[in-house]
């Protein structure tokens, strides 16, 4: 049941992930041309692999 609860969350929470780098792409474009870069591709990543370790 725990095992069920954790992977529900973790699906959340990746597409939580994937929905603020998409509304934020905006805002990344605009760093990037400041010369700063958002670290969105790493937190997506890091959700997608902790998402496919519970499975």
């Amino acid at each position: 049941m725990f095992d069920r609860i954790t992977q529900l969350g973790l699906f959340a929470l990746y597409q939580s992930t994937l929905a603020l780098g998409i509304l934020l792409l905006p805002v990344a474009l605009l760093f990037r041309q400041a010369g700063i870069t958002l670290p969105f591709g790493r937190l997506v990543e890091q959700t997608e692999r902790a998402y496919q370790s519970v499975n």
